[in-house]
């Protein structure tokens, strides 16, 4: 019998697979800023998917709350990067599908952590 991940692990690892290279692409001027703050929020929330994991009922609630927190967080950013016109519509659509997939998921992990 093999390991099936749960599927806010794999959507947030398919997130991540993809934000980074795409914050990279941010112009200069920016890149350590707005793309620092991207990558920092969007592996926060993929750090305290990891811990929530491997913890008990109590602190599992607090960690998924954290991450959260970090991902509503990544949410802002991400707009902002829209509004700041450093990503196109096209880019910005995809990237906020995503942090949306997983913010269901994440949810649906919390509803039944509850």
């Amino acid at each position: 019998m093999s390991f099936q991940p749960s599927p806010v692990f794999v959507k947030m690892y398919d997130l991540l697979a993809w934000l980074l290279p795409a914050t990279m692409q941010f112009p200069k001027s920016h890149r350590f800023i707005m793309a620092l703050r991207v990558q920092n929020a969007a592996l926060d929330v993929h750090e305290r998917l990891i811990a929530a994991g491997k913890s008990q009922r109590a602190e599992r609630r607090r960690q998924l709350w954290e991450a959260d927190v970090r991902l509503e967080q990544l949410r802002l950013h991400w707009r902002l990067c829209h509004t700041l016109q450093l990503i196109e519509q096209g880019r910005y659509e995809h990237g906020a599908r995503l942090i949306d997939e997983v913010g269901r998921l994440l949810g649906a992990w919390i509803e039944q952590a509850t």
